[in-house]
């Protein structure tokens, strides 16, 4: 099967355009596909698949089969460890995602789901504040903050949010696409590794307190490779404005551009750049930026691609961009930016010494 794009083709000498990308192995380089020889167009059923972690955690693995071939039944207290775990990375998701996650079969999965959901509630751990079409949604109430921390599951997150208010709100539908989002990618470029969900976090806070520079990624993936130890994902939802989408992407370049001084008083010392000096300091470059689009019919968002493309032509960090339809069914990236360490620092001014 051929894969065919209603959007425009690449112009050939313009490399930031509309180019496939391939996913690098797990211990390979963070480098564009542009750049890389080994790299050429693949086709729509063609997609590299994503090693699991050398220190994999086993506790979001689905059911085991038992000798007779037949799917073992989980214990109630594991399926209540496990949905606590994945809401506690995606904050919000519905009992036909959670079911994703704990078991490939469906039906089967959301009887348990539902179980350990109503279990949970009457604990005080979870509950639910209205429904995405005819699903309900859940999310950790405070107290499941709490239990998560305190059994060490994961890391604590005072500030973080339980998801309530936006689910109250009536914002849920960007929420719901998110976890959507992490599930697809998890499934189609991480080969269905469920042990790299709880490397999953959401709502990450990006700030420059210098220049008040603020934004929140949609999710941000701790899975290293040789040059970045994350992977940063946005989602434009189909209510958000495309100049308001383009802007985000550029918040991205402002954030890797900023550089800041260092060096003892006297000394000539130097500048760095902000973000791999006080936030990914095992990164030797800026991490990709995977741009997904969902929330409008399919044409549509080909459009919007077709146009976030035109909108950041030029930018100089790694942008990678999909339909949230294309990514669930696992076909390529489109290439629409390419890091350029020494471009982007021609662009944006060096910090005063002291």
């Amino acid at each position: 099967m051929t894969y065919t794009s209603s959007a425009r083709q690449p112009e050939p000498e313009t490399r930031s355009t509309w180019t496939r990308g391939t996913e690098q192995p797990l211990d390979g380089p963070e480098s564009s596909a542009a750049n890389n020889s080994n790299v050429g167009p693949i086709a729509a059923a063609q997609i590299a698949r994503q090693g699991v972690s050398r220190h994999a955690d086993t506790s979001l693995l689905p059911f085991e089969a038992s000798a007779k071939g037949k799917r073992s039944t989980p214990t109630a207290g594991k399926v209540r460890a496990d949905v606590l775990r994945l809401l506690g990375c995606v904050r919000i998701a519905t009992v036909r995602q959670m079911a994703q996650v704990i078991t490939k079969e469906e039906a089967d999965g959301r009887s348990y789901v539902r179980r350990a959901m109503k279990e949970l509630a009457e604990l005080g751990l979870a509950e639910t504040n209205g429904k995405n079409d005819k699903h309900q949604i859940w999310n950790l109430t405070v107290a499941g903050q709490k239990a998560l921390a305190e059994g060490s599951e994961l890391p604590p997150r005072p500030k973080a949010g339980t998801g309530a208010k936006v689910v109250r709100a009536g914002f849920a539908p960007h929420a719901v696409a998110v976890t959507d989002m992490i599930l697809a990618y998890t499934d189609t470029v991480l080969s269905g590794s469920r042990e790299c969900l709880t490397d999953w976090q959401v709502e990450v806070n990006h700030a420059i307190r210098e220049t008040g520079l603020s934004f929140n990624t949609d999710a941000v993936l701790a899975l290293p490779t040789k040059t970045s130890e994350v992977r940063l994902f946005e989602l434009g939802y189909g209510t958000t404005s495309q100049a308001r989408l383009a802007k985000e992407v550029w918040d991205y370049e402002r954030y890797a551009g900023h550089r800041v001084w260092e060096g003892a008083r006297g000394t000539i010392g130097g500048t760095y750049p902000f973000g791999q000096r006080h936030r990914y300091t095992r990164s030797k470059t800026f991490p990709r930026l995977h741009v997904v689009l969902a929330g409008r019919a399919e044409h549509l968002l080909d459009n919007r691609l077709q146009a976030l493309t035109a909108d950041v032509q030029g930018i100089t960090i790694a942008v990678w961009a999909n339909t949230l339809p294309r990514l669930q069914r696992g076909e390529p990236w489109y290439e629409i930016g390419v890091d350029d360490p020494h471009r982007r620092r021609d662009r944006y001014s060096e910090a005063v010494g002291r």
